[in-house]
């Protein structure tokens, strides 16, 4: 990771992450190789601040224990993935902060409840590998609409002054019923579709990423809204920057039916080769399941 030079501040950069199966924790693949390439490119955060697709509960709740747990929030695969732990301190102080910025939306803070999920350490093992910077998390309130998510992604932006790293993670597009392990590296029509239609949302007007659900084909690309709605946290951010500095870091689909499209705000986006290994999971292996 590069550090900031000459005193000059600046904003934190953010992301979103298409994080996939949880097996990428362990693998190494073009999305895993642009994760790894994200974490060497920012400075060195104060803390690392991460909206996940699988803190999905009916408040919006950020942790604030010292030392989170590693959850392993899935069941049927290999005990090697049982097996990762990420150590990462939490930062109870930052959620007073989160609280103070997006006043006067209220945000509880969870001192034993939940910890780090597999949405954030699968992502974070590869950028992050040594586990040294506090994570915090935020939960996604499943109760609100879409632009509810949206606005409290522009809410957190003080919060990248401050030296915090803001992460999303889940897929724009997450059909788990409809997932093909023939399509390892592809994706159907609808999806691919959908994709750069977020895609094209993201980069130019992402104050508008709310509206696909207007989308003929948002019914398939998001039939439960969980992995959809990280997405616009990194939206409401880039909007609230009023610039077109939001970039993709890597793109492309998994098993027909998922979205592994990640983004970057404010930072050059590390080139990743295009014929670097896609992502490959043992087909005894389920998909992720969501804890709606």
């Amino acid at each position: 990771m590069s550090s900031p030079t000459d005193g000059v501040s600046r904003a934190m950069p953010a992301a979103f992450f298409g994080h996939g199966n949880p097996m990428n924790a362990l693998e190494v693949n073009r999305y895993t190789s642009a994760w790894e390439a994200f974490g060497r490119a920012v400075p060195r955060p104060r803390a690392i601040l991460v909206i996940s697709a699988h803190w999905y509960i009916n408040a919006t709740a950020v942790t604030a224990m010292p030392r989170p747990r590693t959850i392993h929030d899935f069941y049927g695969f290999p005990q090697e993935l049982f097996a990762v732990e990420y150590p990462a301190p939490g930062m109870p102080e930052l959620a007073e902060e989160i609280a103070e910025v997006v006043e006067p939306t209220w945000v509880g803070a969870d001192v034993d409840s939940w910890g780090i999920d597999h949405g954030t350490w699968s992502v974070l093992v590869h950028a992050f590998p040594d586990a040294s910077i506090p994570v915090v998390q935020l939960s996604i309130n499943a109760d609100k609409p879409l632009d509810y998510h949206l606005d409290l992604g522009a809410r957190l932006a003080p919060l990248r002054e401050r030296g915090v790293l803001v992460v999303a993670s889940g897929n724009v597009v997450h059909n788990l019923r409809g997932m093909s392990w023939d399509l390892v590296d592809d994706g159907y029509d609808w999806a691919r579709r959908f994709d750069e239609d977020a895609k094209e949302r993201m980069l130019a007007d992402p104050t508008a990423f709310a509206a696909l659900d207007a989308h003929p084909d948002y019914r398939s690309a998001v039939p439960t809204p969980d992995h959809f709605i990280p997405a616009l946290y990194l939206a409401g951010l880039a909007g609230a920057a009023g610039s077109d500095s939001t970039a993709v870091l890597v793109d492309g689909c998994a098993y027909g039916s998922l979205s592994m499209t990640a983004y970057a705000l404010d930072l050059a986006c590390p080139a990743v080769e295009a014929d670097a290994a896609p992502a490959r999971v043992p087909t005894q292996a389920p998909p992720d399941g969501s804890n709606i």
